[in-house]
């Protein structure tokens, strides 16, 4: 495939996603961390906008404060958005605090500031989509540890191409292309040190595992990984589908839920009831624990009577077989 070829992919899937989840005049945001795959993203996008629409268009990039010279770094990159077309571009300095490791802790700063940059253009009840440059290949990685954590379906489906206000245009495009379009364009990406230090995770899945899968099983692991997500999610919103016609069968008019008439539901749709259930009343969010012990309270004749969750509530199933969430110490 030509080198142009190449670059008209990354063109073609932005043109695509904008066509399909978002209106002509609806604001964007598109996240550049200066890489190969943002900066072809932010080119792309720049250029379809100018093109054949008049919305507002804001590049951002991200000072995680991580790195010697990363406040340098960040002022070129902006610097270099501006080059390409960018009349707004949105410098976001974050402090990396925080459990999980240094890797989630950036992930949870930068998505923070993204998403309040996104309530300031668009509006806090309506933010605006903020584009992001994850491709087949961190689509791949993503599946991956899915599966190799056991973290079940929702991850096994991987990433979603619009779950506002995140918008991912180049999840069906690959690494090579984004590197083609850098090279059409002359830009020069940065080469992040962390993307070749193996002590992350994902690192190793690019550069070890993901090849020795291919070399094992003969090549295609990532489109495979892709097409898995890709059937999941279909069928993950179809059980979410039902799941809500359900809940709004079995939720009582004072909030309760009536445990008998979902006790005869598969076990999927009543684990979707459940989490939805729970999360309308305050809860916060159930680790699969706290989910199997509140779909035993529904199924099972022997399951427990009370149940501890997140957020501080005990959801209680009464005689008349009600489940109730009430905070925990109040009275009876």
């Amino acid at each position: 495939m030509t080198l142009q070829r190449r670059a008209g992919s990354v063109d073609a899937a932005v043109g695509q996603w904008l066509n399909t989840f978002v209106a002509p005049r609806d604001p964007l945001i598109v996240a550049c961390s200066g890489g190969t795959d943002s900066l072809a993203l932010a080119v792309a996008t720049c250029d379809l906008v100018m093109q054949t629409t008049r919305r507002k268009l804001v590049g951002a990039t991200v000072d995680h404060q991580l790195q010697s010279g990363s406040a340098d770094r960040a002022v070129a990159i902006a610097n270099q958005l501006a080059n390409v077309g960018y009349h707004q571009v949105e410098l976001l300095t974050v402090e990396v605090t925080g459990a999980g490791g240094p890797e989630a802790a950036a992930r949870r700063a930068r998505y923070t500031a993204l998403r309040q940059l996104a309530e300031r253009v668009g509006s806090p009840v309506q933010p605006c989509a903020v584009l992001l440059a994850h491709t087949a290949d961190d689509q791949a990685e993503t599946v991956l540890l899915g599966l190799a954590r056991g973290s079940g379906p929702r991850s096994i489906a991987g990433m979603r191409p619009w779950r506002p206000p995140w918008g991912r245009p180049l999840l069906a495009v690959d690494r090579a292309a984004t590197e083609a379009t850098c090279r059409a364009a002359g830009l020069l990406p940065w080469q992040d040190p962390h993307n070749i230090d193996s002590a992350f995770t994902r690192v190793r899945l690019r550069h070890e595992v993901l090849p020795l899968l291919d070399e094992v099983l003969g090549g295609g692991v990532r489109a495979g990984l892709c097409r898995t997500a890709e059937l999941m999610a279909d069928d993950l919103q179809a059980l979410d589908d039902i799941a809500g016609t359900v809940l709004g069968q079995v939720v009582q008019a004072d909030g309760s839920l009536d445990a008998a008439s979902l006790a005869g539901q598969p076990s999927a749709v009543v684990g979707r009831v459940l989490r939805s259930w729970a999360a309308a009343g305050g809860a916060g969010p159930l680790s699969y624990e706290h989910l199997r012990r509140m779909v035993s309270q529904v199924v099972d004749r022997r399951g427990p009577a009370q149940v501890r969750i997140p957020g501080g509530f005990d959801v209680l199933l009464g005689r008349d077989a009600v489940l109730r969430m009430r905070p925990v110490g109040a009275a009876g």
